[in-house]
């Protein structure tokens, strides 16, 4: 991954020579380029601000500077025509910068962050980034800083830590704090009785007996214990759903269209902003395109429960046929999963419940995907599948298939 960094103090950003981070940019896993917005000046004394227009307290930043700046980041990217990165703006204004955006900007190959200061960046910025590149502003909390550095060391460090080898032990990404949308359950370490003082605190015992499905069960009752009484907010119901098997699985029916139609449109957004001119048809498709293409695949639908007996919402879905006139193929699609509850496992274990419904004749399995969606390669590559040479079955795509065992 690359990540470019513009800001008025580049020494700012030093502290991403460290750690872990430090590692992975050493070691080639994390480009970091701090530029500095004062190189991007003319005059004599390099100015970035301006008094604001319609008067006020403060200083804005001028746009002509930042527009060279991000100009250049972009000139210095790979070649391509869809070799862009996808700026994030630090500000209070901005979306909530959440562990699952960590997650969803963890797969994009290149991110820019601007960093602001004084009363912020003189808006037609965004609008001339915008039309060269996917713009988020984004906010670390419901407070102010003096600019946007602090929050492009927290993003760079929440994102980079998620990159492949970052973490020596990637099973812990899974267990911490916000994953899954609940907070993380208490840890502990040895001694398994501590003498604090002539009070003894001991360790669970749950945490000692070596039943691993009952220590699992302890945790997660913890994590919701402790968001409960924390995090409240964050208990809405999908917050409860650590997997698959929180959730109500079964083949979809008509009645299932809307919400499906609604779900594919919401999944495939992300590669409608980089797909260039080739058709998408999760985002063409009408309500009885979805209803026909149920008569076609089998469709499994995932829903959140709900209390009462009454309809939970859909958040997930896959589909999955024999291939007509081959028998021994088993083609599976149309995987999603609602934005909020991506980073879950929820996508490769319906992948797998797709797959263990294939007949008996069948020998491998099939998968296509949008060719500049490099994030859904690595995923099914390490479900097991394998790039197809060539172009895939549909324009801009790529074949993937893997040999059932």
């Amino acid at each position: 991954m690359r990540v470019d960094v513009v800001t008025i103090f580049p020494e700012y950003l030093a502290p991403l020579e460290l750690s872990l981070i430090g590692r992975a940019r050493r070691d080639g896993v994390l480009d970091v380029r701090v530029h500095d917005l004062r190189a991007f000046t003319h005059d004599r004394h390099r100015t970035v601000d301006d008094s604001p227009f319609g008067g006020g307290a403060g200083m804005v930043m001028t746009p002509q500077p930042w527009a060279e700046a991000l100009d250049h980041v972009v000139a210095t990217g790979p070649d391509g025509a869809q070799a862009v990165p996808h700026l994030l703006v630090p500000g209070p204004g901005g979306v909530p910068f959440t562990q699952a955006m960590a997650r969803r900007l963890s797969e994009e190959p290149w991110l820019a962050i601007a960093c602001g200061r004084y009363e912020g960046i003189d808006e037609r910025v965004h609008e001339h980034a915008a039309e060269r590149m996917p713009v988020t502003v984004v906010s670390l909390g419901d407070y102010v800083l003096n600019g946007g550095e602090v929050a492009a060391l927290a993003i760079v460090e929440a994102v980079g830590r998620l990159l492949p080898g970052v973490v020596g032990n990637a099973e812990s990404l899974v267990e911490e704090s916000h994953e899954g949308g609940l907070l993380e359950y208490p840890v502990y370490t040895r001694p398994a009785a501590w003498d604090d003082g002539g009070v003894v605190r001991e360790v669970p015992a749950v945490l000692l007996g070596g039943d691993h499905a009952a220590v699992a069960r302890w945790r997660h009752e913890q994590r919701l214990a402790r968001t409960a009484a924390r995090r409240p907010d964050l208990l809405a119901p999908a917050a409860t759903v650590a997997g698959l098997d929180d959730l109500d699985v079964r083949v979809a029916t008509p009645a299932d269209a809307p919400e499906l139609l609604v779900l594919q449109r919401a999944c495939w957004m992300p590669e409608a902003r980089v797909s260039g001119s080739w058709p998408i048809p999760p985002l063409e498709e009408s309500l009885d395109d979805v209803v026909a293409g149920l008569g076609e695949w089998t469709t499994w639908v995932a829903r959140v429960p709900a209390e009462g007996g009454a309809l939970g919402r859909l958040v997930a879905s896959v589909r999955g046929r024999v291939r007509p006139g081959d028998p021994t193929v088993w083609e599976t699609g149309r995987l999603v999963v609602a934005p909020d509850l991506q980073g879950r496992g929820l996508g490769r274990a319906l992948l797998a419940h797709a797959e263990s419904a294939a007949p008996e004749a069948v020998r491998s399995f099939w998968i296509n995907t949008s060719r500049v969606m490099d994030a859904n390669v690595r995923r099914y590559r390490r479900a097991g599948y394998r790039l197809v040479p060539g172009e895939g079955t549909y324009p801009g795509t790529v074949d993937l298939t893997k040999p059932r065992r």
